[in-house]
């Protein structure tokens, strides 16, 4: 990576006004979150595939909340690192919607507020009849039961076969059509259809900026790629004296 590509990167983002920011997996390793498809992911010789759908939960919802509650621990245990720090003074200094991918609610906690959760968050449970949204406690009952109408909630999280929620996705499209510059943090690029929030950029002419070790599918579509991790590339992205 040579320099004068960073200082290229460094002055796009100064000039900014309108900043989309889309974060995956990586952006929460280095607060010892382990990835969705990891090793770590396998639990009592299940998949995390065979155990994050709809159909799972009705055979056996309380496997699925066990499971659950074993996610929540590992997140509540967690505290958020340098890039969501990072990425929450940058929400200061620009017009910032940061669409996540992750369920850890670490963006919130370290103090990003227009924060878009596509795929939920593993901190909430939500009522199967009414649909509150109810915080989750250490040690909450399982499962747990609404507090407000007293029917029992399921986690508040996309599974597999469930589409994104109307609403916050299309948020994400307006603030991905709308930016100067999309900043692709520590996520694949194969999920859809949060992947096709940097393609709609770019074809909106934003500048493209890619945060991965590893070249991902969207790295053709970036105009700059920091071959680092989230930690690292918020790092060099905001240092120097061309820091925003």
């Amino acid at each position: 990576m040579s320099d004068a590509l960073i200082r290229e990167a460094r002055a796009a983002l100064k000039r900014a006004e309108r900043v989309a920011v889309l974060t995956g997996a990586g952006v929460s390793a280095e607060s010892g979150i382990p990835t969705f498809r990891g090793a770590e992911g396998f639990w009592r010789s299940y998949r995390p595939e065979d155990l994050a759908t709809p159909q799972a939960y009705a055979r056996d919802p309380i496997l699925v909340w066990e499971w659950y509650a074993m996610r929540f621990e590992i997140v509540t245990n967690a505290q958020p690192n340098r890039a969501h720090g990072l990425l929450a003074e940058l929400e200061q200094e620009k017009h910032l919607t940061l669409v996540t991918q992750n369920v850890d609610g670490l963006h919130k906690r370290a103090g990003s507020k227009s924060v878009l959760e596509l795929h939920g968050n593993i901190t909430q449970s939500r009522c199967e009849s009414c649909g509150y949204l109810d915080g989750l406690e250490p040690g909450f009952e399982i499962p747990p039961h609404c507090s407000r109408c007293g029917e029992r909630a399921r986690p508040n999280v996309v599974w597999f076969g469930e589409s994104l929620p109307q609403a916050t996705f299309q948020n994400a499209i307006n603030a991905f059509a709308d930016a100067d510059l999309a900043l692709i943090i520590g996520t694949s690029g194969v999920v859809e259809p949060a992947a096709s929030l940097a393609r709609l950029a770019k074809e909106q002419g934003a500048y493209i900026i890619e945060i991965n070790p590893e070249r991902t599918p969207l790295s053709s579509a970036a105009d700059t790629s920091l071959p680092m991790s989230a930690l690292e590339g918020m790092t060099v992205l905001m240092a120097g004296d061309e820091r925003v």
